[in-house]
């Protein structure tokens, strides 16, 4: 008799419970808010882990980081000296962003807006012409040449549907290229790249120039360009909030289609979206070079457009947030020269671009946990 073996079959293992992902019907207006303070929490705990793998003490480090950018007066008033090209170019970013419009390149238009402003003092006045004349000149046509740059990619997007990513990407790149050649050419000083100094009276006012009448303002580099940067967040915040053009680039950022439908010209709102947004990106570049360098020179920037892009999502494309946020950025770029490793501005910059990418899942989604039936 044969004797038949029986084999087990091998039980599949399951995990308990099951996580799915549920499309939200409707966000709640605290969630953006939660989830940006959460991403921010999260870089800070990686960043400290990543201080820690490679011997760095986390607490002197972030301690020492708060002590150079806020520790007294002289050094807030470098903070914000920091944060005013960062207001700028957030808010370039936070109008293009409002209408889905995904401007890349505020780092380009930022050094053609320095461009611009410098072409006024190397070709347009002499240098005995009065500082009621330059500075006005200087900051519109930092703002001209930043339109300009950003005309570009609207016209490209308006007319032929480019990828405003890609081209507004490449033309940070020619922009970068394109003052090089002029430092290091005509407008070069003996040779090296940079131009001439600036004459003085082209140079943003600053608050030590009042040291003489009010000693309070001794050794503090704030300089005009910052009440520019607020005057911008006003202004942004008005025609957003205030005006047709805001509600219909509201409305294209939220409905294309419904947009289309109610009769908005949405080739002319691309274009004038993209030169609003790269000439604010210009004054920035137009107040870096009057009101901090006095000249202009290879490299100015430290990635202005690029950090600009995370301030507009931390700031949730709130006009008045962007202050804040910027001053927190502009701080981190003064407090990390302080320590070392000397990356650590970039490294936690990196970590919260992913964090808050990342954190948008919550934002679009519902977390449903389930216990599954074994």
């Amino acid at each position: 008799m044969a004797v038949q073996t029986i084999t087990p079959k091998p039980r599949s293992f399951r995990f308990p419970i099951s996580i799915k992902l549920e499309p939200r019907l409707e966000t709640p207006r605290w969630l953006p808010w939660a989830t940006t303070l959460g991403s921010v929490a999260l870089a800070l705990l990686i960043t400290a882990i990543v201080l820690l793998a490679v011997g760095a003490d986390p607490v002197r480090s972030f301690r020492a980081i708060y002590l150079a950018a806020f520790g007294n007066v002289g050094v807030f008033s470098d903070t914000l000296v920091k944060a005013t090209p960062l207001i700028l170019t957030g808010l370039a970013c936070l109008l293009a962003f409002r209408m889905r419009l995904w401007n890349i390149g505020a780092e380009g238009q930022f050094y053609l807006g320095a461009w611009g402003a410098t072409l006024i003092v190397e070709a347009v006045l002499g240098a005995d012409a009065p500082g009621w004349v330059f500075i006005p000149l200087m900051l519109v046509s930092g703002f001209a040449f930043g339109a300009v740059w950003g005309f570009i990619p609207g016209i490209l997007k308006a007319r032929f549907n480019v990828n405003e990513i890609i081209t507004t990407l490449m033309l940070n790149y020619i922009s970068l290229y394109w003052v090089a050649y002029w430092v290091f050419g005509s407008w070069s000083e003996r040779g090296f790249q940079m131009t001439p100094m600036f004459p003085r009276q082209s140079w943003l006012p600053r608050l030590t120039d009042y040291a003489a009448s009010f000693k309070i303002f001794s050794g503090l580099t704030l300089h005009l360009g910052f009440v520019f940067a607020i005057l911008a967040v006003v202004a942004v915040w008005y025609v957003l909030t205030r005006t047709r053009f805001g509600y219909e680039i509201r409305l294209i950022g939220d409905n294309p289609n419904a947009a289309k439908y109610a009769g908005v010209n949405i080739a002319a709102m691309t274009i004038f979206v993209f030169m609003f947004s790269g000439g604010l990106a210009g004054i920035a570049g137009m107040s870096e070079v009057t009101g901090v360098v006095h000249r202009l020179q290879d490299r100015i920037s430290p990635g202005y457009g690029f950090t600009a892009i995370i301030i507009a999502w931390l700031a949730k494309l709130n006009p008045w947030a962007i202050v804040p946020v910027a001053i927190l950025f502009g701080g981190l770029l003064i407090g990390s020269r302080e320590i070392q490793p000397s990356g650590l501005a970039r490294l936690l910059q990196g970590i919260l671009l992913f964090t808050l990418i990342s954190s948008e899942v919550l934002n679009r989604y519902r977390v449903k946990i389930e216990r599954v039936k074994m």
